[in-house]
């Protein structure tokens, strides 16, 4: 039995929020360890993960960079990076 997933592209619109890349995150790595997708599919889903990754790695970093100007008692208005 083949498992039907069908991934979003690597290079689509960016997700609402950090939350929403890690449920769509979640989802795609369940479906991956799954181990019965097509080669085509797993390769997409593979590169739409690494999209998200460096999504939830880019919002981490910039909360982490406002936290640390907050410790410094100095107050930033966010830039959504």
């Amino acid at each position: 039995m083949v498992l039907q997933a069908t991934f979003t592209a690597p290079d689509a619109i960016e997700p609402a929020s950090y939350e929403a890349a890690m449920v769509e995150l979640e989802r795609l790595v369940a479906a991956m360890e799954a181990g019965q997708l097509p080669l085509d599919q797993l390769l997409d889903g593979y590169r739409r993960g690494s999209a998200l990754l460096a999504f939830c790695r880019a919002r981490l970093e910039a909360v982490e960079q406002q936290v640390q100007v907050l410790e410094e008692g100095r107050l930033k208005a966010w830039t959504g990076a």
